[in-house]
């Protein structure tokens, strides 16, 4: 099976060739790993916060741009289109690993996971990725430290010199960008919670608001969630019928929707494990089983993203 690492390389590869015009930063550290700023200390922007989804989703998924409405006034939206939404969405753009080296705290997303292949999604899909170089994006307020690449390297087997780090701030054109390209994939791994199989999903097509930038990290992920739970829109094509799954997808099955998410986060104290799982997910779905019935589930809000994005 193709390397997902191997593709998204070449994505690296091509930030780093046009890091200027895309007006993010390109340097290597000391051990040798190279560090993409696609919004930390560089000003990135929509085109970087574009080729950073493609990277997360290891060059599988067609990444795009438009503008609709919310609430009567004009928002960038952000559609991502997947016919391997197992790969590309399960095992490489899912926020999957938690790290934390001597004071450095980043959320990583990208095929660097497949090399570890230590969460579930890994074991049920039997994929392990094998390959010598590999590209694991960090979402943090500061740029990753020697100390935290060599810990990324050991646990992926590969020499520090063949590690790409992409990071940014939530807080940043990029990660709106970025997350709102994360509808198909919430809705992928809303499925798989749900013990629906994924690779019975031939195609997911999904859309989100991009949230306007906030000046704080807390703010800023709280208006991303809300972008996704209040206006994700997913439509899935899919091999296998199962409505108790396909009804678990959209956050109208949480118990705090139509809550603003910040509030959520500030009742358990920003401890995400505290958080219900049907929160995390896009507000409307679409299913369309091949052969069979064709399910339209939840709806979009326009006053709560209003209220979060401040119109």
């Amino acid at each position: 099976m193709e390397s997902i690492n191997r593709m998204a390389v070449e994505l690296a590869d091509e930030a780093v060739e046009f890091a200027g015009e895309l007006e993010i930063g390109a340097f290597d550290l000391e051990n040798g790993a190279t560090v993409l700023d696609f919004g930390v200390e560089h000003t990135g922007g929509i085109e970087a916060g574009l080729l950073l989804a493609e990277i997360q989703t290891a060059g599988l998924a067609t990444v795009q741009t438009g503008v609709a409405e919310i609430a009567d006034a004009p928002f960038t939206h952000v559609e991502l289109a997947c016919d391997r939404p197992d790969l590309a969405l399960l095992c490489s753009q899912k926020a999957g690993w938690e790290l934390s080296v001597d004071g450095f705290e980043a959320l990583g997303s990208g095929p660097a996971r497949a090399l570890v292949a230590e969460e579930a999604e890994f074991r049920e899909l039997g994929y392990t990725d094998a390959f010598d170089l590999s590209v694991l994006t960090l979402e943090s307020d500061v740029l990753p430290t020697e100390d935290a690449a060599q810990v990324i390297a050991e646990r992926a087997e590969v020499n520090t010199d063949g590690l790409y780090l992409p990071a940014y701030a939530a807080a940043s054109t990029a990660g709106s960008v970025s997350a709102a390209a994360r509808a198909a994939e919430m809705a992928t791994f809303r499925l798989f919670e749900a013990g629906y199989d994924p690779q019975d999903i031939q195609s997911v097509n999904g859309r989100a608001p991009v949230a306007p930038v906030a000046g704080d990290e807390e703010t800023a992920i709280a208006r991303q969630m809300d972008a996704l739970a209040y206006g994700g829109q997913v439509y899935l094509t899919v091999e296998t019928d199962d409505t108790e799954a396909f009804e678990a997808v959209p956050s109208t099955a949480s118990e705090e929707h139509g809550r603003p998410l910040g509030d959520v986060f500030d009742d358990v104290e920003w401890d995400f494990a505290e958080v219900a799982a049907g929160v995390f997910g896009p507000a409307q779905v679409t299913v369309n089983v091949v052969g069979g019935p064709t399910y339209a589930l939840g709806g979009t809000d326009d006053a709560v993203l209003a209220s979060s994005f401040g119109v």
